[in-house]
Formats: structure tokens, sequence, C-alpha cells
């Protein structure tokens, strides 16, 4: 199926309180592609006693016009849309933007419908999503940054997906892109007989040499791209996270692999680890789009 070049976002009640709306809006700006905002009815919320019915629709209705003004006001352009839904939120989201550009969700929010925007629900999203996802922490304004797009590369054969979302990024804000590798020393051994042995230095040159020879090939494809390499040794998870805060990274981009279809439900520990305590905007890119 033909990607359709329109970018999805979530939005809920909290909507001008997030960066969410703002950063995707950017995006679509850059990209001079349609932005569809997405609000969603949790349908289990219709089912619980004491709750209102017309009033949760009447609220939801309401909320939807105010962004959808919001979107229209925002460019004369760009024909921007905003639609209201039913269902389970990560996944009605997940299946809206199956066939984008990316879901854009926020990583927190205040309200009745905060589940959408939190936690385990943007994990949600992100594993069941098809498409790239973007987490945007709560209050975020690219304004105030000025770092590169980082990406962050394990040691899998094929990185493409995740480099060229990140190329394409950085590319739409001229900014340079940063490779970044964190590698560690396997539990089993012990850390003072492997540097003994002199292999944790060996490791750390090899992990260098192999990336800055990737960073040539991807130069080379992309002459005009300022194309930085950063390895560091360290756990995983606080080197990406640590590494983003240092550089002032405008953005983080991981790859994730749904190698079957239980696996698509589950996040591996470090790209679950980086969502939940990353302070930039997070891109999960699968690695086959």
């Amino acid at each position: 199926m033909p990607v359709k070049p329109v970018i999805h976002v979530g939005v809920d009640n909290s909507w001008r309180d997030t960066g969410a709306l703002e950063w995707a809006l950017q995006e679509s700006l850059l990209r001079q592609e349609p932005l569809q905002a997405v609000h969603v009815i949790d349908e289990q919320l219709q089912r619980v006693p004491g709750w209102e019915p017309d009033i949760v629709d009447d609220a939801a209705m309401e909320l939807v016009n105010e962004v959808q003004k919001h979107l229209d006001e925002s460019s004369s352009i760009l024909d921007h849309g905003a639609d209201l839904m039913v269902g389970p939120p990560a996944r009605t989201l997940a299946e809206a933007a199956a066939d984008s550009e990316m879901l854009v969700v926020g990583r927190r929010g205040m309200g009745v419908f905060k589940r959408l925007l939190i936690g385990s629900t943007s994990e949600a999203v992100t594993t069941h999503a098809t498409v790239p996802v973007v987490i945007v922490p709560e209050h975020w304004k690219p304004s105030d940054h000025a770092g590169p797009v980082l990406v962050a590369l394990d040691d899998a054969d094929d990185q493409t997906a995740v480099m060229e979302f990140a190329i394409a990024a950085a590319t739409e804000r001229r900014l340079p892109v940063r490779m970044l590798h964190v590698w560690d020393i396997p539990a089993v051994f012990s850390w003072d007989a492997m540097n003994t042995a002199g292999v944790s230095s060996e490791w750390a040159e090899n992990a260098k040499r192999h990336f800055d020879n990737v960073a040539v090939d991807w130069h080379r494809k992309h002459p005009e791209l300022t194309i930085q390499v950063d390895v560091r040794r360290g756990h995983v998870v606080d080197g990406v996270v640590t590494a983003a805060e240092q550089s002032d990274a405008q953005l983080l981009v991981v790859g994730t692999h749904h190698h079957t279809r239980l696996a698509s439900f589950l996040l591996g520990s470090v790209t679950r680890g980086v969502l939940h305590h990353a302070t930039c905007p997070l891109a999960v890119v699968p690695a086959q789009l």
C-alpha cells in the first residue's frame, strides 16, 4: 500500500500544554505535508458506571473543533484536519496512521484522557505502529534547542531505515547527524581482566573504526550533510539518554526490530528505557518500513 503524505498526531484535552501537536506542526511545515490530528475516546470509558456518554462525546467533539480551529489558523496552505475516533487508544491511533508518514504522540498529559499520553500507552502505540512513531516530551519547544539529530545505532546489519529517517530530519532542519554507538563489557567478563588483556581497548577501537566507515558510506550518499560519530562505553540506555542531553539533541532516533507477530507487541529493553527517560523528542523507527 502506498504511503500517503500525511503526518498523524494523537491529541487529548492537554494538547495546548504538551509539545506533540506543535512538534507535528513544525514537521508538517518542513515536509510541506498535511497534518491529521486524532482524538480517541477510550471505548472502555463509555462502559464505566457513572460516566455520561453524551457529556464525554460532547466534550470530545468540542476538543476536536478547537484543535481544528488551531490547525486552520496555523497554515493557509496545507489542508490539516482533526478527527474523533472511539476504540482502544494505542491500537486506534496505530491503525489510523498505518498508511501515513509517521505518528506523533506526547509522553505525558493531564486530564481524564491522559492514558493516551503517558508511559505504557506511548509504549503500546510504538509497539502497535508500523510507521515511525515520534514521542514528544511535555512542554518541548524546538526553539529552545540547537543540537544535532542524534541517531543511536547498534550492531544490527541493516540500519538503513533508521539512518534514512535521521538524515531526512537533519536535512529538513539543516542540522548535522551524529551517529551514536554505546557499547559495554558483557557481564560474564571481569572489567579488570578485560583491561589487563587489552581487549576493552580493542573493542573500543573496532567499534570506532566500524562506525567511522559507516559514516563515510552515508556521507558518500549525502555529501552535503555533516555526519559525526560518537562511540562511547557504558550502560546503553544511560549512554544514549546522556549523549542526547549533552549534545542538546533536537531529535533522538532509534530503531526497533519486529521479527515476529509476538515481538511486534514487545519493545526491546533499550528502546523502552530510552522512551521513558529521553528528555528530547524520540523517533522509534521500524527496521523495515
